[in-house]
């Protein structure tokens, strides 16, 4: 029997003055120890479904379980268990990574030896050492984004969730955060992951799920979507599921 580490049911989100459910009738299980991509055009629901999972935003209705507990009794102890790696830059730009890095590990509790010697260690892993004493707003894209993600995970959570964590950045750091990414999942940790680069997806999951207007359209691996669709590539598939039609949004 597979261990529950996300367990959703008839989860419903309506923003104030909104006509429509940004997010509808959607249940969801996700497994201790999984890669899960979650997928969707613009406007699908992928980013208010991931801000009810990290607990920054409220469901309209439904029930929504976190390593079997609610948000609304063990919210505090839910987000020291997760890390949630946004795709907007959560640094301060007049500080160093450094600087960074020790006041947000500060915030999950860390300090003195271990919270350096953490910072230390991330900053090196992902080609940093050499610049950790300079502010971020020198940095390039690519920097950021690793910095980025180590802000996620300093306190070393079980369920780590991530936004686009590669858009924007170099060929470089794309391969420098999939390894790191792909270290991470293989040491146990769970990892709930955005993205619209497909080929990356489909390198990294283990399971996903294709959400549109709210819920969900199809869940399997890669190779199931395909056959499920009868489609050579995760892209086509997407399509098929999904459509062609524009998604702009203003």
């Amino acid at each position: 029997m597979q261990d529950k580490i996300i367990d959703i049911e008839c989860l419903y989100k309506k923003y104030e003055g909104s006509e429509f459910f940004s997010v509808k009738d959607l249940s969801l299980c996700i497994d201790r120890g999984t890669f899960f991509g979650i997928l969707g055009p613009n406007g699908a629901g992928k980013t208010t479904l991931i801000s009810m999972l990290c607990g920054l935003i409220k469901p309209t209705s439904g029930k929504l379980l976190v390593n079997e507990m609610p948000y609304s009794t063990h919210a505090y102890t839910i987000k020291q268990q997760i890390g949630v790696v946004p795709q907007e830059y959560a640094l301060y730009p007049t500080l160093t990574a450094y600087e960074n890095l020790c006041f947000l590990g500060s915030m999950y509790g860390l300090k003195g030896k271990i919270l350096k010697e953490r910072v230390n260690h991330y900053l090196d892993y992902l080609g940093l050492e050499a610049f950790k004493h300079k502010k971020i707003e020198t940095y390039s894209g690519g920097m950021k984004r690793r910095v980025n993600l180590i802000a996620g995970i300093l306190h070393e959570p079980s369920l780590l969730f991530l936004d686009e964590p590669t858009v924007g950045v170099d060929l470089q750091s794309r391969l420098v955060i999939v390894d790191f990414l792909k270290q991470l999942y293989q040491k146990g940790t769970t990892i709930i992951y955005t993205s619209h680069h497909l080929a990356e997806v489909e390198e990294l999951c283990t399971q996903i799920a294709i959400i549109d207007r709210g819920t969900i359209y199809a869940l399997g691996t890669s190779e199931e979507l395909k056959i499920q669709t009868g489609k050579e590539t995760l892209e086509q598939a997407f399509l098929a599921l999904t459509g062609t039609n524009l998604r702009d949004d203003v």
